[in-house]
């Protein structure tokens, strides 16, 4: 089997994602092809799903594959970005805030045990709302149920600490002071590093659709033609998952490009950085953004859906209306930033189900076949407890109904933000 397996290397001064992994000498003298059953699980996509899931099966003591066509969090991945949101808040989807909970100590453990605590930035989130919002006033809500730190703000104590901030509409906020960023693509490949230093094999291949055998799935065929054989297989590969199973999720996933924006603030002005501004989300116009971190530029991103993107082939380039919108909203919500220039872009996906909420569940037909996607653009900061639900449910746990193929639409009605 040519199936390329690699370890990854620590690279310093990483300036794009794809130079962040390295192969090394291949691993021991295994051989390259499994007959029978090579391994418990074959977990296809090493995004944040997909590399969680992997640790946490290693960890349950099951021999793993982790594949991916890429690389662990490459640059068209949806984990492949500089940076993602870690927030508690969530309406009154309480389950997303307790995995976000879980999720962030799991995430602290591992990067303390990777000397990487670095990855996580503690800025506080802030939460600006318009009157009587729906979706921040049942946030309030779920918060204090679940005792999750916050504090409500008005309009005059918003101004006075965040002066920078020029609040327009927006009457009162939430802010949660322990919730923050983290820093995306160095975490996932962390991740799936110490999935490695565990036992779990990297195989670098790009896998063709499953051709199951009755009931069973057999064997991966990669498209060079080689095969990966396992137990069980968990298809956790994002903007992939509708092209390997066409006919099951090609009109039940929505996969829509998302541009996102570093302007350059004025040089010497420092209210901008992190330590002076706390992650930021506006829903009232579907927006959001994170301070600037180390001189890569104050993030700014729209939230609405955009149109649909190829993951192969799709230039990741930003376009000038997308541009100018950004920048209008910038000069009204922060004027120090009025022709502020931006520094650098990014172009990422969204995989999203019809409602926001992920799909988790056992293939219909394949019964040693699990799918696992959907984030919806608020997957990643969920990385770790989906992986420790995945674990605890492919020896036959039940699956709750909300991420059910059956609960997947081909109609979008968002209803998860």
């Amino acid at each position: 089997m040519k199936t390329t397996r690699r370890r990854f290397v620590k690279t310093a001064g990483v300036g794009a994602v794809g130079a962040a992994l390295a192969p090394r000498l291949a691993f021991g003298g295994a051989p390259a092809v499994s007959t029978g059953r090579g391994y418990d699980v074959a977990v296809i996509g090493a995004g944040v799903f997909g590399s969680w899931i992997a640790l946490q099966l290693q960890r349950s003591g099951r021999r793993v594959a982790l594949i991916d066509g890429y690389g662990p969090a490459n640059a068209r991945s949806s984990s492949g970005g500089q940076t993602r949101v870690i927030r508690m808040g969530y309406g009154d989807k309480e389950i997303y805030s307790r995995w976000s909970l879980r999720s962030l100590d799991l995430w602290k453990e591992l990067l303390v045990e990777s000397a990487r605590t670095v990855f996580f930035q503690k800025t506080g989130v802030l939460w600006m709302a318009r009157g009587m919002d729906p979706l921040t006033v049942k946030t309030l809500k779920t918060l204090e149920q679940l005792d999750v730190p916050h504090e409500r703000l008005g309009r005059p104590e918003l101004v006075a600490r965040w002066p920078q901030i020029d609040p327009g509409p927006i009457t009162w906020a939430i802010h949660e002071p322990e919730s923050g960023f983290m820093m995306a693509f160095h975490a996932v490949q962390a991740t799936a590093l110490r999935a490695e230093a565990m036992g779990a094999e990297y195989l670098a291949a790009r896998i063709a659709p499953p051709a199951a055998t009755g009931n069973r799935l057999d064997a991966l065929a990669t498209t060079r033609g080689d095969k990966v054989s396992a137990g069980s297989y968990i298809f956790a590969c994002g903007p992939w998952l509708p092209r390997l199973f066409p006919e099951l999720l090609g009109d039940r996933f929505f996969v829509t490009r998302q541009e996102v924006f570093y302007l350059g603030p004025p040089a010497g002005d420092e209210r901008f950085q992190v330590g002076a501004m706390p992650v930021w989300a506006d829903f009232g116009e579907q927006i959001y953004g994170l301070p600037d971190f180390k001189g890569r530029g104050f993030k700014i991103a729209p939230d609405r859906h955009g149109p649909p993107i190829d993951p192969d082939s799709h230039e990741r380039v930003v376009t000038a209306e997308s541009t100018a919108r950004v920048l209008e909203y910038a000069a009204r919500r922060f004027p120090a930033l009025a022709g502020s220039p931006v520094v650098n872009s990014e172009v990422c996906q969204y995989t999203n189900t019809s409602n926001g909420d992920f799909l988790i569940d056992r293939h219909p037909e394949i019964e040693n076949v699990w799918l696992v996607g959907g984030g919806s653009g608020h997957g990643f900061k969920h990385g770790p407890a989906i992986g420790e639900y995945v674990t605890a449910r492919i020896d036959g746990g039940e699956v709750d109904p909300r991420f059910s193929l059956a609960s997947k639409e081909t109609v979008q009605s968002r209803a998860v933000y």
